[in-house]
């Protein structure tokens, strides 16, 4: 059976890095006529009924160069000792120059991508075979304390913000990206963080506690008026990173009528946390079947991080998304749950945070 008409909607993917030094030299016009060296582009996208998602903006600091090397070499310990905040004053910059990607992406796309705010914006890209991008922040550094920047921000088409990456900033805590550690490893989130929430709130912005410590987590979930979203997490009872959730972070999404998108790097899905051991589609499997079991199938979709990530094996860029709607469809998911995993749920969520 053809799994390629179920289209899906990812919920974070890292491509924009692939334009910007020293972690990729490409230029935005390559990315309609693709290459091999990248796990997103068009190409990939249409052989893989990639219908759209979250394009993250990640604010490079003083360590990006170090970090970039360490994804390319595969060097995990080195990756997971790298969290060097990057203050407000120093991320404004690079968050403009990967913006003005996003902006130019679409500006040459011919009609092809397409910056969506609305949910219905994103339902129409998927009738007209537009690639449906969500402008989203990967850690809220360059936004300041008082808001101001959010504000210019959502009118330039912001539509979710992850609070932090794996470091701290002025809003609140990030976990490592190491192994066997707890999530539970600082304060939560400061009195601009819960400031950062209920603009957020106000504004129809959805936040992703991907990345966010415990007590963070747990300060979004007692303050948000959304439904909770983890946008590239897996099961933490699987693979002890602190990257992911545990079971009562996974129920407290579920009973928000939330999501959590399954992250395909092999680092958050093997059971010894490696980035070098290679992974099989299998174990992605897995980690869907164990947060569908715990939370429902209405709550679960894919957050697949490409872009810079070691993938499965058998997944190793985006144009391979059939081969797991094949091998869920071999676990016994129907159709019907196909559609909720592939964008159904997602679709839902995204209204349910921004109105239609």
């Amino acid at each position: 059976m053809n799994e390629s008409r179920f289209r899906i909607f990812d919920g974070h993917n890292d491509s924009l890095l692939d334009f910007f030094p020293p972690f990729g030299d490409g230029q935005p016009e390559e990315f309609f006529v693709g290459n091999d060296r990248w796990q997103l582009d068009l190409p990939k996208a249409r052989r893989g009924n990639f219908g759209g998602g979250y394009f993250a903006v990640y604010i490079p600091g003083e360590d990006f160069a170090e970090i970039a090397e360490a994804i390319k070499r595969g060097d995990s310990d080195a990756l997971a000792a790298i969290t060097v905040p990057v203050p407000y004053a120093d991320a404004a910059y690079p968050a403009l120059q990967l913006i003005a990607i996003l902006f130019r992406l679409e500006e040459i796309s011919e009609g092809q991508f397409k910056i969506v705010r609305t949910a219905a914006e994103m339902a129409q890209c998927f009738e007209n075979n537009q690639l449906a991008a969500l402008f989203h922040f990967e850690g809220c550094e360059a936004i300041d304390p008082d808001l101001n920047a959010l504000e210019v921000f959502y009118q330039a088409g912001l539509r979710s913000v992850g609070i932090v990456h794996s470091r701290n900033n002025h809003f609140g805590y990030g976990v490592p990206m190491g192994f066997g550690e707890s999530p539970d490893n600082g304060p939560g989130l400061t009195d601009a963080g819960l400031r950062l929430v209920k603009r957020c709130n106000e504004l129809g912005i959805a936040i992703d506690v991907s990345h966010l410590n415990y007590k963070g987590f747990w300060d979004v979930a007692n303050h948000t008026d959304h439904p909770l979203i983890a946008t590239h997490s897996c099961a933490y009872q699987l693979c002890n990173s602190p990257r992911n959730l545990m079971d009562d972070q996974l129920d407290a999404v579920a009973q928000t009528g939330g999501i959590v998108g399954a992250n395909f790097f092999i680092g958050f899905l093997n059971e010894e946390g490696s980035w070098e051991k290679p992974t099989p589609i299998s174990r992605l499997v897995e980690h869907i079947d164990y947060m569908v079991e715990r939370m429902g199938i209405d709550h679960v979709g894919f957050g697949s991080d490409y872009g810079v990530i070691p993938a499965p094996v058998d997944m190793p860029d985006i144009s391979t998304y059939p081969l797991l709607m094949a091998a869920l469809r071999e676990r016994g998911y129907d159709d019907e749950a196909l559609h909720k995993l592939a964008h159904g749920n997602w679709l839902r969520v995204l209204r349910a945070t921004w109105g239609e």
